[in-house]
């Protein structure tokens, strides 16, 4: 198995409680399903805004984009092909977000 980094980006919510709730109870539904079948390695949402530093200049500015990574999974799958099915399911296309895959690089020590 390979490991995976979705990177989740954007997304719309209308910001009821009700409706919050039923988007964690997807999302605990999706994440529970990774895990049962042996596919979840790890993951957490991340906070709004933060900093970007950029360059030999190390300018740094705010990060204010709805294009910013929201959160993150890392998953376990054989191959690029399988990750992307995996993340089919996923809540956050229910909201008209995003997900980033890429592969995580081994590096031989």
């Amino acid at each position: 198995m390979e490991k995976f980094i979705y990177l989740f980006k954007g997304g719309e919510s209308n910001g009821s409680e009700d409706a919050i709730k039923a988007d964690m109870q997807k999302w605990m539904a999706y994440m529970g399903n990774l895990g049962q079948n042996g596919h979840l390695v790890g993951g957490e949402p991340i906070q709004p805004g933060g900093k970007n530093v950029k360059g030999t200049q190390k300018t740094v500015t705010d990060v204010t984009s709805k294009e910013a990574v929201n959160g993150y999974l890392i998953v376990n799958a054989k191959d690029i092909n399988e990750a992307v099915e995996l993340s089919k399911g996923c809540p956050i296309l229910e909201s008209n977000g995003e997900i980033e895959i890429r592969q995580i690089q081994k590096i031989e020590m």
